[in-house]
């Protein structure tokens, strides 16, 4: 699995965060959390989503599906927001057909935020980006971590 280029919201530096880590991926230089966006299908889901330190919000899309591609910015900008608290992992429903049947996906986009391995909040189709933050910060308060995102 590839890392992924990141910039630094505070200090600009470009960091590689991987798929897979232990703890939160944080800056090299000034060692503020950074986000954490990764792909992960049938193979690889154990790894990036289960044994995931914090929180991961699922995103379970589609090439072809006009909603998914209006919510995948804005949820870039929210694992921005909440670096350091979410892990976003990317599900593309054709090539993980094990995975959107093993969580009953019918239409995409469907969200999840799952914690230690439990799915604790479920949405189905394209919300606004203020529903979509407030949403995540109820998965996180169920969760226990702390919920305020950077910069608002």
């Amino acid at each position: 699995m590839a890392a992924q280029v990141v910039q630094c919201g505070d200090c600009g530096r470009k960091n590689r965060v991987p798929a897979i880590a232990d703890g939160v991926p944080q800056c090299g230089d000034c060692h503020h959390p950074l986000p954490w966006i990764a792909e992960a299908g049938d193979e690889t889901f154990g790894e990036v989503v289960e044994k995931a330190t914090i929180p991961v919000l699922i995103d379970f899309w589609a090439p072809w599906c006009g909603p998914c591609r209006m919510v995948t910015p804005m949820l870039e900008r929210l694992a921005k927001e909440f670096g350091g608290r979410v892990k976003l992992v990317k599900i593309n429903v054709d090539l993980a057909p094990r995975l959107a049947q093993r969580f009953d996906v019918q239409a995409v986009p469907t969200l999840m935020v799952t914690h230690r391995g439990e799915v604790i909040a479920r949405e189905s189709g394209a919300a606004a980006e203020p529903g979509l933050r407030q949403w995540i910060e109820g998965a996180l308060r169920k969760a226990g971590e702390p919920a305020q995102g950077r910069g608002r």
